[in-house]
């Protein structure tokens, strides 16, 4: 039992891993419309783990079965947080939309809490709310934050993608009996439905031959192999350790964002490093001592 939830924690490590590599895709395809992209990286990701499967068609189509319950909870959370997610940056500033959109990780420890024969520590807290401030510190360099009532709209929408995730996440632990493999079935749905959506609201632009790649990595990668691995991991990992390593993510961005050039070099990113080791360390120790007893 012990290796299962070690292992089942590493897969959604690997996933915060491969989320972190979505802002330097994004920039790369940042000229082709939102929910085209949403909807072919969901096509690939979704085709991928479906062929992935282990054995015969009829073997790979019969693991995409599972209670209705389960599939709509995944359905509504990939669908529903990448929409919102959208909607939010076209009605609000993009510093102000991550600084909401990035509350799912301390969600994720809060509603923890509430499960059934979870007990989190003190350091568990602790070290969430340390990668919490080191995010905020970086994304708003030092600047002071404005709530304008104009952006109001983007701010719920924003909150709303991070109440969504998060909740999924928690959630998706009743179902711990579906088989990982499944997600395949709601990441081809999302397509499809990303799909409406964009030939209703927006036009069709071409990708170029770097554009395809970049798509194809991202349905391979963070679209495809990530929410698979993360479904694993929020079933049988550690809830709460992920929540606070998944302010990795938006860190491992703006470095990878930083080495290829795209953005510039600001102490904030050393503080933010700093405070989330910290804060990842004291989280391992806390849920360490937690298995312990």
């Amino acid at each position: 039992m012990r290796d299962l939830r070690s292992s089942a924690t590493w897969s959604g490590i690997f996933a915060i891993l491969l989320w972190s590599s979505l802002a330097l895709m994004a920039v790369f395809t940042a000229s082709l419309p939102p929910f085209e992209v949403l909807a072919i990286s969901f096509a690939i990701g979704g085709l991928a783990s479906l062929l992935a499967s282990p054995g015969s068609l009829r073997a790979r189509l019969d693991r995409l079965l599972q209670p209705w319950p389960a599939f709509v909870l995944a359905l509504a959370a990939l669908f529903g947080y990448h929409a919102l997610y959208f909607i939010a940056f076209r009605h609000a500033p993009a510093i102000d939309v991550n600084l909401i959109n990035y509350l799912w990780p301390l969600l994720i420890v809060v509603f923890a809490a509430f499960l059934p024969g979870v007990r989190l520590q003190p350091g568990q807290w602790g070290g969430t709310l340390l990668g919490l401030c080191g995010v905020i510190i970086m994304l708003v360099q030092g600047k002071a934050l404005r709530i304008d009532p104009a952006h109001l709209p983007g701010y719920a929408a924003a909150f709303a993608a991070a109440l969504i995730w998060s909740g999924y996440s928690v959630l998706n632990r009743r179902y711990a009996s579906v088989p990982s493999a499944a997600i395949a079935g709601p990441c081809l749905l999302v397509a499809l439905l990303a799909g409406i959506v964009h030939l209703a609201t927006e036009p069709t632009v071409m990708p170029d031959r770097a554009q395809a790649f970049v798509l194809v990595l991202m349905g391979l990668g963070p679209v495809g192999v990530a929410f698979r691995l993360w479904d694993r991991g929020t079933k049988h990992g550690d809830l709460a350790l992920l929540g606070t390593l998944s302010y990795a993510a938006p860190l491992l961005s703006s470095l990878l964002l930083l080495g290829s050039g795209r953005v510039s070099a600001h102490w904030s990113q050393a503080v933010a490093v700093v405070l989330l080791l910290l804060g990842a360390w004291i989280s391992v120790r806390a849920s360490r001592a937690n298995l312990a007893r």
